[in-house]
């Protein structure tokens, strides 16, 4: 009760601060923003159309990060990002991150709702779908430009997984020279990275760089179901470890740009979920994603724009678990795929794009092999799909816009479907903005909800019947300029969900398995206003109300906070070389599976950055959870745990040299 008093008391005064008080600051040219209105109105997206585009004219309600804020608040994941992003929050089961939207986030989700790209590639995994948000994401955040949010089902463009949303994050162009960074923090948690970028006469970029992560992790914590002698009294030792390393390169030749990125992450368990022995380190996964992604960007003079890729992926997953002894289970993928995308500027007032991509599975491999009994399951098969896509954007007046778009893909497991989205866009006054946005997407099963099945030992058994799920999204927005440094937005969204695959205990074997068996439906409010002074000090303050229920039964979803609300605010202190980066996060109750609730907890974090101080160096210093704030995340399945406990007060410090 007192930490949230004091995170409560906490908000309000910076709220007061952020929107009413004056500053002292020193502008310096080369370090601020251009903050007026038409700066704000001209920021331009790309993921919501696939072409760049004005924010106000994109058919969706789109957030966007920039590599300012990712320093300034001290963002040390993508995780970290989504949590501060108006309708967004994340749980964490001590192995993996995952993304609710909306007051949505299904146990054994795996993040497959929503769409993540790295410069447009897809990064979902072949096997899960994944979209890894953690310390398994494959990019280190110091390499982000910035982050394109886009709310919303997207599979009138992109297909399976945009189902609530896309997330694009746009790497750097601009590193010139070598950057060097070091970090330490709570937990006995080192990470480090070396890069280095250069230009070669007016057509050649590269840029290469590797970065390491590794932490002890908590080294006990408590889970009162194992609260007995013979499993330590509930306390887990040693087994929250996280260790990582990644690699990422660019390189860029007139309208040719390649990429690769690996990353490898090893991560503990040490929570004791499907009847793995409580309380030993050896339980882990390993999460491998590695890519190839060739890509031609070229405008032509009579207005037609060509986009085409070529990319291969492979991921690999093992995971060690502790029975008797250890088993282990693998899974294992390779694809190929390609897009050709073809846009035409009509006229003035027209932009028609269409597009063609196609995807092959080479390899879905999954096994489970049993100490005792040696390989007890084996599936290994392949996959392809293919997909066309077309948009129209009409600009039928000054301030009316129209837009449409329409997509069927083709998959071999299931056959096709059929996606479409409509959006009007219309500007009643010069600084106000209003959408009405109509969409559907799907998500197709992913193979491991299909045909994974290991029969005992807390197992799964297959449904290879799986259908598609399918989600239709109205929603309505309302922007407002205010002035030259404030913007206020207003939105209502309703969404049902036909389809809906759950992961679920059958009773007659105590079994997990996958079905098609709800109706779900979602609406809410969301309000926002953003602040930008000419100060240089900035801030967001967001409130969402979500109503998540079942259909048939009319009862609220597990893991489905009605309540969410932000407060981030940036303030330059000395100089402008010196900030304070300031977050508050709400998060109301949520159900678990086993049908209690978690609490409603208020999260404060707080980061102090300076640069240039010394030339070249940049330092700073974040504490999260300031409050020391005492919450648990539901479990992901419904057995042991129910409730997962999340971090209390740590700190991190970090030194990035630039030479």
């Amino acid at each position: 009760m007192v930490n949230k008093k004091l995170s409560l008391s906490f908000l309000f005064i910076i709220a007061l601060t952020a929107f009413w008080s004056p500053v002292s600051a020193e502008k310096t040219k080369e370090d601020l923003t251009d903050l007026s209105l038409e700066s704000l109105m001209e920021l331009s997206v790309y993921g919501a159309s696939k072409f760049e585009q004005k924010v106000v004219e994109a058919p969706s309600s789109v957030s966007i990060v920039s590599s300012e804020e990712i320093r300034k608040y001290g963002y040390r994941t993508l995780a970290d990002v989504l949590k501060s992003v108006r309708g967004f929050y994340v749980s964490y089961d001590r192995n993996y991150h995952y993304v609710g939207i909306r007051g949505f986030s299904r146990p054994g989700d795996y993040n497959t709702r929503v769409l993540l790209l790295i410069d447009g590639h897809r990064i979902n995994d072949n096997i899960f779908n994944q979209a890894p948000v953690g310390t398994d994401f494959p990019l280190d955040p110091d390499l982000i430009e910035r982050i394109e949010i886009i709310r919303g089902p997207g599979s009138s463009l992109y297909g399976d997984n945009a189902f609530f949303g896309v997330i694009n994050v746009i790497t750097r162009n601009d590193l010139s020279g070598g950057e060097l960074s070091g970090a330490f923090s709570s937990h006995e948690t080192y990470d480090g990275r070396l890069s280095f970028g250069r230009k070669f006469g007016e057509s050649i970029y590269m840029m290469v760089s590797g970065s390491i992560m590794d932490s002890r992790g908590d080294s006990r914590l408590y889970f009162q179901e194992f609260d007995n002698p013979e499993e330590n009294d509930g306390i887990a030792e040693n087994g929250d470890y996280d260790r990582s390393y990644s690699f990422f390169t660019k390189l860029r030749y007139h309208d040719l740009t390649l990429e690769g990125i690996y990353n490898s992450r090893t991560k503990g368990v040490p929570t004791g979920v499907f009847e793995m022995a409580f309380n030993d380190p050896r339980n882990r996964t390993l999460d491998e994603h590695a890519s190839l992604d060739l890509r031609y960007d070229h405008a032509f003079e009579n207005r037609v724009a060509v986009m085409a890729r070529i990319y291969y992926d492979y991921y690999k997953f093992r995971g060690d678990y502790v029975y008797s002894a250890v088993d282990k289970e693998i899974a294992i993928s390779d694809a190929l795929g390609g897009e050709l995308l073809v846009s035409k500027q009509l006229f003035e007032r027209h932009k028609v794009l269409a597009g063609f991509e196609i995807h092959q599975n080479i390899k879905l491999y999954q096994s489970y092999n049993e100490s005792s009994f040696g390989n007890i399951f084996t599936d290994n098969r392949n996959s392809n799909q293919w997909a066309f896509y077309i948009q129209d954007e009409v600009h039928l007046l000054d301030n009316l816009i129209i837009n449409g778009g329409l997509r069927y893909d083709r998959y071999s497991t299931f056959g096709g479907t059929v996606n479409p989205r409509l959006a009007l866009l219309y500007k009643p006054l010069e600084n106000s903005n209003l959408k009405l946005l109509y969409g559907e997407a799907f998500r197709a099963p992913s193979a491991y909800e299909s045909f994974y099945a290991v029969g005992d030992v807390g197992g799964q058994k297959a449904n290879p019947e799986l259908k598609p799920e399918k989600i239709r999204t109205y929603e309505l927005i309302y922007e407002q300029y205010i002035g030259k440094q404030f913007k206020a937005s207003v939105s209502g969204f309703m969404s049902r969900i036909d389809n809906l695959i759950t992961q679920t205990i059958d009773p007659e074997d105590n079994l997990i398995v996958f079905l098609n068996s709800d109706t779900v439906t979602a609406k809410g409010l969301e309000f926002e206003l953003e602040g930008k002074s000419s100060d240089g000090m900035q801030g967001i303050l967001s409130y969402t109300l979500s109503r998540t229920k079942d259909h048939e039964s009319g009862n609220t979803l597990s893991n489905s906070p009605e309540h969410l609300a932000k407060l981030n605010i940036i303030i330059p202190l000395i100089n402008n070389k010196v900030f304070l980066g300031l977050e508050e996060q709400y998060t109301s109750k949520r159900k678990t599976l086993a049908g209690s609730d978690t609490k409603g907890f208020g999260v404060t974090n707080v980061t102090v950055l300076g640069r240039n101080i010394v030339k070249g160096l940049e330092i700073s210093g974040s504490v999260y959870n300031l409050f020391d704030a005492r919450y648990s995340d539901p479990g992901i399945e419904d057995r042991r745990p129910d409730l997962i406990p999340q971090d209390g007060r740590n700190f991190r410090v970090k030194l990035t040299y630039v030479f």
